[in-house]
Formats: structure tokens, sequence, C-alpha cells
């Protein structure tokens, strides 16, 4: 069934259009309400959590005015990471946490992405019934049975103690000196708090929301001034999140940045020394490095479609521990989703366990040679379907004659067309992807003129 509005996390896009505007939100709360609470005992609770976006108290107001329609109580955690929501969610026993976030996106953009009562992202059936109850007229519950809204005063402090919990008791982080990234988001006050207490040195940046700040020139999409600020303060790691809290980059103690893929690759040399892992969940923009240093180990790795919860989906059905994106997002068995903070906390045991510096952990991974380009076009899948599209990557693949990987697809949260080239050396996935990415730039605008070619 074909959605029409939700994309692979949740629905997003720009405020103040058709969809993330407060008439339409209020909807969309009214409609999860029945859909997500529907077999709630009793009186039924929803979550609702956010990151520092402007934007974000108009639609919490009226995410919760929709949810109050449905006879549903609200419990408001304020500003708080991605993964904070899915602890709180459980710990709370509510019936579903709702986070309002577009992730990396600028703060011209807001989003809305739904996790159930057991803290894991909504299936596609849930989600597909929830835009089918949109579809309906919108009633009231009676005056007595409507939700009412409270605050969750201490939730900072649960996360906050549960991320401690984590980090192996007779360990600490004295001595080391930590920068972090915060992108003006959602971790801008739990992750100092939990490095801090653990007994880091910390430098901050991207600490200081002030409603359109977030993500811009900080965080995992712009790690540039983590590096420079790693090199310049000697600090033995660096970590950047991105809005929402739900992804991390690092950067080592020789300013070289470590994405998702590696991330992945040290924790799971790390589980496979203690007979902790049974496989490992990757995806299709996975590096084929990480596949065959874990064949090396002989750890599987499966691959699922772009989107953690497409990853998790997988880790459940193979009973796999482990799994992440290259983008950064990171699962690990402490959490219902992908968790910056604990991923890095679980590689700061890893340096505390073994006392090896982070550019010293990382040798003997080599990460294929790898670019990724996008196009920015609406209606990608049609411009994929299209014979000459076809013809463009077959040549692309012909030219990487079995030696690296292709991969074309459309974004799930935004108008682009992604692509990504492995190849042997660098020279060669630089110059396939940039004659793919031309060539499909070129058929974008001739069929936006003309009509789809043949």
């Amino acid at each position: 069934m074909a959605r029409k509005w939700f994309g692979t996390d949740g629905v997003r896009g720009q405020v103040g259009d058709s969809v993330i505007h407060p008439e339409w939100v209020l909807r969309l709360g009214w409609a999860a309400g029945h859909v997500l609470t529907a077999d709630a005992p009793g009186r039924p609770q929803v979550v609702i959590g956010k990151d520092t976006r402007l934007s974000g108290y108009m639609l919490e107001s009226a995410l919760e005015s929709g949810l109050a329609a449905a006879g549903v109580d609200v419990l408001l955690v304020g500003p708080l990471p991605t993964p904070a929501i899915a602890y709180l969610t459980r710990t709370l026993r509510a019936d579903a946490g709702i986070v309002i976030s577009a992730s990396h996106n600028p703060y011209q953009d807001n989003g809305i992405k739904f996790f159930s009562g057991d803290g894991y992202k909504l299936p596609d059936a849930q989600e597909e019934a929830i835009e089918a109850w949109m579809d309906r007229p919108m009633t009231l519950s009676a005056s007595e049975r409507l939700g009412k809204a409270r605050r969750v005063d201490d939730a900072v402090g649960r996360y906050v103690e549960f991320c401690k919990t984590t980090f192996p008791a007779d360990l600490n982080l004295r001595s080391m000196h930590l920068v972090l990234d915060c992108a003006h988001g959602a971790n801008y006050k739990v992750a100092p708090m939990i490095f801090g207490e653990l007994g880091a040195t910390l430098e901050l940046l991207g600490v200081e929301p002030n409603g359109i700040n977030i993500n811009d020139q900080v965080g995992s999409t712009h790690p540039e001034a983590l590096r420079a600020a790693v090199l310049r303060t000697g600090a033995d790691m660096g970590i950047a999140f991105d809005g929402d809290g739900d992804r991390l980059l690092l950067v080592d103690d020789q300013g070289e940045l470590i994405d998702g893929d590696e991330i992945l690759w040290l924790l799971a040399r790390d589980m496979c020394q203690y007979g902790e892992l049974s496989g490992v969940v990757g995806t299709v923009m996975t590096n084929l490095a990480l596949e065959q240093a874990l064949a090396g180990c002989g750890v599987p790795m499966v691959r699922a479609p772009v989107g953690d919860r497409y990853v998790l989906e997988a880790m459940r059905r193979h009973g796999y521990p482990l799994g992440g994106e290259s983008s950064g997002h990171i699962i690990t068995p402490a959490n219902t989703t992908g968790d910056g903070i604990l991923a890095a906390l679980r590689i700061l045991a890893i340096l505390r366990r073994t006392g090896e510096a982070l550019a010293a952990l990382r040798e003997g991974y080599r990460p294929f040679p790898q670019v990724l380009k996008s196009v920015r076009i609406a209606g990608a899948q049609s411009l994929l379907d299209q014979p000459l599209a076809r013809q463009l990557i077959a040549d692309a693949e012909d030219r990487l004659g079995g030696t690296g990987r292709l991969l074309v697809r459309p974004s799930g949260t935004e108008p682009l067309l992604r692509i990504m080239v492995e190849a042997a050396s660098a020279d060669m996935a630089a110059d396939v992807a940039a004659t793919l990415t031309t060539g499909l730039a070129k058929l974008a605008l001739a069929s936006a003129v003309l009509g789809p070619l043949n």
C-alpha cells in the first residue's frame, strides 16, 4: 500500500507546508491517538518529546490538542533526544511515544515520528492505519473522556541515570578529555551531564540552542569544528551528535573522522571477544569493508533498507544484537532505537578497558573508497523508472566491472536522489559517481521540460 505522508522516519517537511502545519498535525495527533491506544487498558497515555527547533512548541501544542480530542492523556517531557523518548515511553508504561524533530535537517524543517508502547518505531502497517484514520471526519471524545496533559519534571534525570547505568560500574572517565558537539540540538543538556558525571573533562560545542541554529555548521553533518577542537585541545576523542541525538560520528585523537560503519566494526570486534555477537545488521549503504572484516571474524552481516527502523526490524528477525547505518545510527542491546550517547559510551568503555588510544584501535580497518552524491528532484522514483535512467546506471555498473558497488535510491526524507559508488580506487569511485550524477541530473531536467524520455 502506497503511503501518502509517512517516509522512512515518520512524517517530515518544511514548517508551514500542507503537512508540517498545526491544523494537519492536530488531525495527526487525533488519528494516532485512536490507532495507537485502541487496546489500551484504562486511560491511555502518550509521551511527547521534541528537539530544540522553534516550531516544536507550536507542533507540540497541536499534537497535544489532537490527542486530547481522542481521549488520550499526554506526558510532556520537553527537549530530549529521540532515544530518551523511546526509553521513557517504556519505563513510564505509556501506550506510545511521539518525537517532534527533523533530525539532521535545518530548523526550517520539522517532523513527527512515533514509538509503540514497547519503545520500537512503528511498522508500516500501523503508519498506514494512522493515515487511514486521517481520512475520517474528526470527532471529539465525550467531554468527560477528553485527555489532559502534564509535564514529567524528572524526565532529564531519568534518562541521564539510565545512560550512566549502561557504562561498566568498575570504570569511569576520569583523566579523559572529550569534545562534545551537540548540534544545538536535543542532546545539549543531557550529554554534558552524562559524560561529565562519569568524570570526563569536557570541551563543549553546539550547546546553546536558540530555536534556529540546530545543525547549523555543527553536529554530525558538519564535523569540521569538532575535528579542529580535538586537534587544538589534544582531546582523546570527539563526539558529534545530530539534532535529535539518535546518531553520532566520532573523531579520533589524531583528528580523523570515524563514520557509523567503522563504529559498528569497533563495537562488533569487542563484542566478538566476549562471545556476545551472533551477527550484525547494516544497510544497503554499509561499506563493503565492514562486511569483509566481519566475515574474517566468522560473523554474518545482513543488509536492510536504509532507515534505522528497518535495521532494528532485521535485528529482531535474525536475533542479532548489533546494527546500524553509515550515517551513525547505532543500535545496541541497551535501547530499542539508535542512541548516540549509548554508542559513544560503549566505545569509551573499550578505550578504558584496553588502555589504547582510539587511533590505535582503528588500525587494520580499511574502508573501500566511497563517494556519495545527491540530485535534488521531486519524483525521484519516477525518474529511476525511465529506460534512459536504467541505462545510465547499467553503464556505471559496467565500468565498475564487479570490483565495487553502486546504489541509486530515492531519499526517504527529502526530495533527493541518492547515489553511492564504492570502488577499489578513490579515482574510479569519484569518476563513476560524477558521470552518473551528471547524466541523471540532465535527464531529470529534460524530463521536467519534455516529460518522461524513453
